[in-house]
């Protein structure tokens, strides 16, 4: 019996693509992409959830099968609470329903509590768990989330700087910070729900982005050190050529899987996944097009070791002399 292995090769072995050249036109469309992120940042701004601006989260359990979400819907928006938010947790029966901070303080908060109560009532739902996230609760969480995304950030230049040097750190982190605009852009067009698990979507969309350009980064210093006379630009294109099959690859799959997520795994983590479906999209490509091109600007190249001077004929007889 003979089997037969059918290699799946999505990058042709000793590809040749001008990436360099191809930056020319990335590196535009990159920085106009940041333009409007910025645009729509402070124009539309974000659709900050409960954790960022406050409010009421209700965890109920339908005691009689699974939730109605249509008729609980109905009831909520009934009570005229303003931005309400219903979907399922873990399994059908059991439902979140979060209501955006009401004017007039926390005694507010509780009314919005006891209204919810009042409009279930009757014994279909058994109430889990009641919490109230304050207005300066929700401003210590925004604070706590940036300073977590801009101390990443600085340690891993600091991490690079040590690993390879100074240029390539600086390089590293202009590639995580053009992924973070645009992806804080992608949920200011989108008007996603921005929360906490929306900042861990960016924190894990810069260990992802750290990842490949740092392979890529490594294969540049490394034909550096093999090719002493050959051109940065083509020492880029070929590092970033010889690990492009690597880099597609990753990505592909963790899409397919991203993808999945998003059609299959519920509401509940569906502005998680698009943050991320967008973000890895976005990290690849800045790994690619513009980590790589970045150093075309720096002086990269190993320093000469300095020659040693060669003694004279005469300075050796005098070494010889003075030792006899």
């Amino acid at each position: 019996m003979s089997y037969f292995k059918i290699p799946l090769r999505i990058v042709p072995d000793n590809t040749t693509l001008p990436f360099m050249d191809w930056a020319r036109i990335r590196t535009p469309i990159s920085l106009v992409l940041i333009v409007i992120s910025f645009v729509l940042f402070f124009t539309v701004g974000v659709n900050e959830g409960i954790d960022f601006k406050g409010g009421s989260s209700i965890e109920v359990h339908s005691v009689n099968g699974p939730a109605d979400m249509g008729k609980l819907r109905s009831i909520v928006d009934g009570l005229g609470l303003g931005d309400v938010q219903i979907q399922n947790i873990g399994n059908e029966n059991d439902v979140l329903i979060r209501v955006a901070t009401q004017p007039g303080g926390e005694d507010a908060q509780q009314a919005v509590v006891t209204k919810v109560r009042a409009a279930l009532g009757g014994g279909d739902y058994e109430f889990r768990s009641v919490e109230v996230v304050g207005p300066r609760v929700s401003g210590e969480l925004a604070r706590t989330g940036t300073l977590a995304v801009i101390f990443t950030m600085a340690g891993i230049m600091i991490y690079i700087w040590f690993r390879f040097e100074w240029q390539f750190g600086v390089a590293a982190v202009a590639t995580l910070v053009h992924d973070a605009i645009l992806t804080v852009g992608f949920f200011a067009a989108t008007q996603i729900d921005f929360n906490l698990t929306s900042l861990a979507a960016i924190l894990t969309i810069i260990g992802y982005s750290l990842n490949d350009t740092v392979v890529i980064f490594d294969r540049i210093r490394e034909i550096l050190r093999r090719y002493k006379q050959m051109p940065v630009r083509d020492i880029i294109d070929l590092a970033t050529n010889q690990t492009l099959a690597r880099t597609i690859m990753t990505s592909l799959t963790l899409e397919l899987a991203l993808v999945s997520l998003y059609f299959f795994g519920g509401p509940v983590v569906r502005s998680f996944t698009a943050a991320m479906i967008w973000g890895i999209f976005v990290a690849t490509a800045s790994s690619i097009f513009i980590g790589g091109p970045i150093l075309v600007y720096f002086n990269i190249r190993p320093r000469p070791e300095k020659a040693k001077p060669e003694k004279s004929a005469a300075d050796t007889a005098d070494t010889t002399a003075a030792g006899a």
